[in-house]
């Protein structure tokens, strides 16, 4: 009994860790597809997301860079879809022990002295992600020096 229980447990890591994810689905555009109100994700938007996104001094490209520096400062994050060239990218933070995937996109667009951005945070398994991803956006704020 004890095996069987252990033999589920590894093929469910397996699962996780080993499931394909579409940039198809995945890589979709903060602005127009995010959704605020999720108990398993968080959208920063200009308006009307879960917070409203700062206005940085910086150009489109150096923002877009500057993020991209600072998500991939963090734990277990990679570019999953996307180029900074475009500014809209989708990045990839598994968690720690099971690596369950939570997807980032983020678009980074002109505005009025400057530029913000744009990004929805969600993860791919379950119905609550228990807050981490307004935590990873809150991270990425301060660390840009929006806090």
């Amino acid at each position: 009994m004890l095996i069987a229980l252990a033999l589920i447990v590894l093929a469910g890591m397996a699962y996780i860790r080993l499931s394909p994810n579409d940039p198809a689905r995945w890589h979709v555009d903060p602005i127009s597809d995010g959704v605020a109100g999720l108990h398993n994700g968080f959208l920063l938007r200009p308006d009307q997301g879960d917070a409203v996104a700062p206005v940085f001094s910086e150009p489109v490209g150096d923002l877009a860079k500057a993020i991209n520096s600072v998500a991939l400062a963090q734990p277990r994050t990679q570019l999953f879809a996307g180029s900074v060239a475009t500014g809209w990218m989708t990045y990839i933070t598994r968690s720690r022990l099971m690596g369950f995937p939570d997807f980032t996109s983020v678009k980074v667009i002109a505005a009025p002295g400057g530029s913000t951005f744009a990004a929805f945070a969600r993860a791919r398994f379950g119905s609550s992600d228990l807050g981490v991803n307004k935590e990873r956006l809150d991270t990425w704020l301060t660390a840009l020096g929006a806090h």
